[in-house]
């Protein structure tokens, strides 16, 4: 009997692993870690939502098995957001599904349209759920790099004139975890074309739409012409509203996709606690100051970052967009690569952050930053990498000798 199953063999040892027992063994000894790695949001919940949540889940009728598809009122809320951020019609029965955030609506999309040997284009690096999904649904992965100074189309076309069979699915995800990479709408005019032109679906993660810094909000695919005819788009409630617990999110777009993830999923859920479908209602149609708040926390915490970082040496692109920066390993610990330097970063500086090695091998010489400390704390952590930095020959001398 195979000790090892099938599809466990087809997924690599976990990166961020190593780093999080470093981090779990250094709190358990006293020691003050500032974690900037999980992309994990620090603010509560807004009270509304609260409010509306433990007023629902009172009612005991609420406390029955829910629809997998997302009660009514929920996915016409959607839609309603749609319409109002995008300019886009939905049909709340046909073009979108509630579900328990985004990460599950992929995986389980995947599995809903994947024959064993599909062929799927997915970035790298990217999130990892975007090319695992896929992977754990049978199919052959063909990644492509992006990131900056990397010419998307190029490479777009490099990876389908070299996919044999044809690929069936191209996955996208703008604004970027982890490059933190924005697009504009002729892009998605363009890359629409491109996948018709080769028959393929599209597969859009639109997680942080409302996480951006700039005058003009990220756009969707969907707002494309003809974009409905091959994609979904999946975005969540996670970062907008600070419900990242409440496992909340939808996939909205072409009907046939829809209809098939609705299938699978009814097999699999019964959707998420009533209560939190409500709830999640009272957000979207609720006051929407508060995500306009949220934004602002972010671009404040990016700020103190990014000009902190550079003080202590370590200069960081300022992200756009997410609430990630992706950070390029400093020169002299480049060697390394992103997990040992991270691991040297934790050891030395106190300071967790994400080994780029995690989304792909295109980001090793990279590193992920989370904004999920406060201000304070993104200060500390600046003056304990410069600290770091002033030190890189001893630190490189103790960590060859090891």
């Amino acid at each position: 009997m195979d000790p090892d199953f099938h599809r466990i063999k087809r997924l690599p040892p976990y990166v961020f692993e190593e780093v999080n027992r470093m981090k779990a063994k250094a709190r358990a000894a006293g020691e003050d870690i500032i974690d900037l790695g999980m992309g994990n949001p620090d603010s509560p919940t807004p009270q509304h939502i609260v409010d509306k949540l433990v007023e629902t889940v009172r009612d005991g009728r609420t406390h029955r098995y829910s629809t997998s598809r997302g009660i009514p009122g929920l996915r016409r809320a959607n839609a309603a957001y749609y319409k109002r951020r995008f300019g886009v019609e939905i049909d709340p029965e046909t073009e979108t599904i509630a579900t328990l955030g985004s990460k599950e609506g992929l995986a389980n999309l995947a599995m809903a349209i994947t024959t064993p040997g599909d062929v799927i284009l997915s970035p790298n690096p990217s999130y990892p759920i975007h090319p695992y999904g896929f992977i754990i649904a049978g199919a052959v992965v063909r990644h492509f790099e992006v990131g900056p100074g990397i010419d998307f189309f190029a490479a777009l076309e490099r990876a389908v004139r070299h996919c044999i069979p044809s690929p069936t699915c191209l996955i996208l995800n703008f604004p970027s975890n982890p490059t933190a990479m924005t697009v504009d709408l002729d892009f998605y005019k363009e890359v629409v074309k491109f996948a018709k032109d080769h028959g393929m679906y599209i597969l859009s993660d639109l997680a942080y739409a409302e996480i951006y810094f700039g005058d003009v909000p990220p756009p969707s695919i969907l707002q494309v012409d003809g974009a409905r005819d091959i994609a979904v788009e999946f975005t969540s409630l996670s970062k907008t509203y600070s419900m990242p617990g409440w496992r909340m999110g939808f996939a909205t777009g072409n009907k046939r996709l829809i209809g098939a993830l609705a299938r699978i999923k009814s097999y699999l859920d019964y959707g998420a606690f009533t209560p939190i479908q409500v709830a999640a209602t009272a957000a979207l149609n609720g006051p929407q100051d508060c995500v306009e708040e949220f934004r602002q926390l972010y671009k404040q915490r990016r700020d103190v970052l990014i000009s902190g970082f550079a003080a202590a040496g370590w200069e960081v692109p300022s992200p756009e967009a997410t609430m990630f920066a992706w950070a390029p390993i400093p020169e002299p610990f480049k060697h390394l690569g992103s997990l040992e330097f991270s691991k040297l970063l934790l050891k030395e500086a106190k300071v967790a952050v994400a080994p780029g090695l995690g989304f792909g091998e295109h980001g090793d010489d990279f590193v992920r930053v989370a904004m999920v400390e406060n201000e304070q704390r993104i200060r500390q952590a600046s003056r304990n990498i410069k600290k770091f930095m002033s030190n890189a020959d001893a630190h490189l001398g103790r960590k060859e000798a090891s």
